[in-house]
């Protein structure tokens, strides 16, 4: 199944607020076209997951990536950089799927996905 994958890596507000919107936005008609879709946080962008203090676009970023795991999408974040930021508990609680970003880098080219930064 052909695959769109929306790996978030800046952290300022639209990088974060628009990557995460586009995720969702692909998700409404992947199914309708035989595909799917996947995001992968790394970076500085996987530190905006755990920042409940920020600006609007955080809040918006972290309202929609718990919304894209309520509906099923695979968000994931790597775990080298949750486990050394303290955040592999809160992140794995949230739904977040924690694997060696190189290893889902590699992952995405073996299955021939498209993959769209932000």
């Amino acid at each position: 199944m052909p695959k769109t994958v929306v790996h978030v890596f800046h952290d300022d507000d639209d990088s974060i607020a628009t990557g995460s919107r586009v995720a969702q936005r692909i998700q409404e008609v992947a199914a309708d076209h035989g595909s799917s879709v996947e995001v992968l946080c790394f970076g500085p962008a996987q530190r905006r997951l755990s920042d409940d203090g920020g600006s609007a676009a955080v809040a918006t970023f972290n309202r929609q990536i718990d919304e894209l795991i309520a509906a099923g999408v695979v968000v994931g974040a790597c775990i080298n950089a949750a486990r050394a930021e303290g955040t592999e508990p809160a992140l794995t609680q949230r739904g977040l799927t924690l694997r060696v970003a190189r290893d889902e880098f590699l992952r995405f080219t073996l299955e021939g996905a498209t993959v769209i930064t932000f």
